[in-house]
């Protein structure tokens, strides 16, 4: 019988019968209980602020709050095992935008995908997104980043889609000193950044103007990449009101630039990065 079960699995019989032996599973054992030395680091920097993580997150968080170096293959071992679910991104639905009136005006495409120039501060993205909570309410989120640093450096929320959330965006950039003198915003060709009210203060304020292609998605991708890692990692849907979905967004964002390692960024948060280009320049 046991030699038919072996050919039926395609083991040996000595493989069968070393499995059981008491040396392996005294092995087997000594594995486990390291496992669950592992699986309590890895947890810890799973749930650190708060925020879920995937296997490249915990391994920069572990190395860049708690100094211990894990090799990725090890961390999805122990996820896998355990299973430690990785938040996983999905796209998000095509936004429909009012259309512009006749006075609204397009600007050229100066960024064309050149998103890392070496410079903090030079290339800023913006765009707006939509998030649901409770009862299938809606709020929306505006946010400017730092194309080289992936900072998030200006963001507003408003449970309205109107001018204002783009226009208020844009005027929380005063606060910021380290933009290049030669900075520009870019964005999609949406009647928020075609208003002549927006282009006007965007003038103002000593910034160029760059925008997408119509329908290109990707001339402006590291955006809509961070409203990705965004609606996986917070927890908008279970919010009740508007004002929590604000403390949520703020709670992330305090997390977010100061904490939350990236791999394109040598496995460091955005504010730590951006202070060793300066260092560097």
């Amino acid at each position: 019988m046991v030699s038919y079960l072996c050919e039926l699995m395609g083991v040996s019989r000595s493989g069968y019968y070393n499995y059981f032996n008491e040396q392996s599973t005294q092995n087997r054992a000594n594995q486990d209980a390291a496992d669950e030395v592992v699986k309590a680091i890895i947890l810890k920097a799973y749930h650190f602020r708060g925020r879920k993580k995937g296997a490249r997150q915990i391994k920069m968080t572990l190395q860049n709050q708690y100094g211990i170096t894990y090799n990725l293959k090890r961390i999805r071992r122990i996820m896998k095992k355990y299973e430690i679910i990785c938040p996983i991104c999905k796209t998000s639905p095509a936004r429909r935008m009012a259309k512009a009136t006749k006075e609204h005006r397009t600007c050229q495409n100066q960024l064309n995908r050149n998103f890392k120039q070496g410079v903090a501060g030079k290339v800023l993205l913006t765009d707006i997104t939509y998030l649901t909570y409770r009862g299938g309410k809606r709020a929306y989120l505006s946010t400017i980043k730092d194309a080289e640093t992936n900072e998030i450096l200006a963001y507003d929320v408003s449970d309205s889609l109107s001018l204002d959330i783009a226009l208020d965006t844009v005027k929380k950039l005063k606060k910021h000193k380290h933009l290049a003198k030669d900075a520009f915003i870019h964005s999609d060709q949406g009647f928020h950044y075609t208003s002549p009210i927006y282009q006007a203060l965007v003038k103002k304020m000593s910034l160029g103007q760059s925008m997408s292609r119509r329908r290109n998605c990707w001339d402006n991708a590291p955006q809509e990449s961070f409203f990705g890692h965004f609606k996986d990692e917070t927890t908008i849907k279970n919010c009740e009101t508007l004002e929590e979905v604000k403390q949520e967004i703020k709670s992330y964002m305090t997390y977010y630039n100061p904490y939350r390692g990236q791999w394109n960024l040598k496995k460091l948060p955005p504010a730590k990065y951006r202070q060793q280009l300066q260092q560097v320049a």
